[in-house]
């Protein structure tokens, strides 16, 4: 397809992937100090960590969360983070990050997702807690592009990079993929490689991420600085398209990049980029009945994070 599917990831610049975890985890959190410290992890889940107390510190956080009880729920969720559950590390640092039924203070979720990342970063790519832990790996890489006002998480886009890096490769996080993507793409952290770009926006262009359908196709339609590939091109801003109206997104650029590809190409490219979009959604439906589902209370699912191909 003009793209080649197969990114080496188990390495970075030829380090050895045990000592490029320990340095990543610890870039991580260099800036992270302590802090106290999801939906409801699933029954499978609870073979997260902690003990029985810690476990029902959780349930009762949740429960409060979904009454509307802040109080409550932030006494339960702060009891089951102060016992190491990865669960309620993430939940406390999304609800701080949101402004969620907190005060929006960024810098004690970012403190919270470096409590998480510190306990956990090494952690299977398989276990219960990888969704919240390549979650707080995107959240903590997401405030070192821009740092937080006031606090010494200054900007480190190139910190940023390689945290993005470690999410992405080592446990194939579709979110962090897209970012990564983007980087590369506009000279962000390092050099511009729309090459690089287009391997990292099709992983995640796999798992349903819209914006990496919407770059991916955008990047083999108009060939910049690889190989074009009309037809893939055309096809995946087909998908994109049809995922961000199933899920009533904004497909303004979408659509304009679509039109603008579909415009230009013949009528052959038109019918095999078609019918190899519809394929694709047909083969594809988990992705694309949770496009663009960036959080609804809990991490993207393993399915969306995860690949083959990672």
């Amino acid at each position: 397809m003009g793209v080649s599917p197969k990114v080496r990831m188990r390495t970075v610049n030829r380090v050895p992937v045990p000592m490029m975890r320990a340095a990543l985890v610890a870039a991580a959190i260099a800036l992270g100090g302590p802090a106290f410290g999801f939906d409801l992890p699933t029954p499978s889940d609870s073979g997260m960590c902690c003990d029985e107390a810690a476990l029902e510190a959780l349930r009762q956080g949740a429960r409060a969360y979904y009454a509307g009880d802040t109080k409550q729920a932030l006494d339960g969720l702060e009891s089951a983070a102060e016992s190491g559950h990865p669960a309620a590390q993430w939940k406390l640092g999304r609800m701080y990050a949101a402004g969620d039924g907190v005060h929006e203070d960024d810098l004690k979720a970012f403190e919270y997702f470096s409590r998480l990342i510190a306990a956990h970063g090494d952690d299977a790519p398989t276990s219960p807690q990888a969704p919240f832990v390549a979650n707080a790996f995107v959240e903590v890489g997401s405030y070192y592009l821009n740092g937080i006002d006031n606090s010494a998480v200054g900007p480190d886009v190139g910190r940023a990079r390689q945290i993005f890096t470690y999410a992405a490769s080592y446990f194939g996080d579709a979110e962090a993929q897209v970012n990564l993507g983007r980087m590369y793409l506009d000279g962000v952290g390092g050099d511009r490689d729309p090459r690089q770009a287009a391997r990292w926006f099709l992983l995640a262009a796999r798992k349903g991420e819209i914006e990496a359908q919407l770059r991916l196709g955008q990047l083999l339609t108009a060939g910049d600085e690889i190989e074009p590939n009309p037809v893939q091109g055309l096809m995946w801003l087909t998908v994109a398209l049809k995922q961000a109206r199933f899920v009533h997104r904004d497909d303004a650029e979408i659509r304009a990049a679509h039109e603008a590809a579909f415009s230009i190409a013949g009528e052959e490219v038109r019918r095999r980029a078609t019918a190899m979009a519809d394929q694709w959604l047909a083969e594809n439906a988990a992705a694309y009945a949770t496009a663009g589902d960036l959080d609804d209370g809990q991490p993207r699912s393993a399915a969306r994070r995860t690949s083959a191909n990672r």
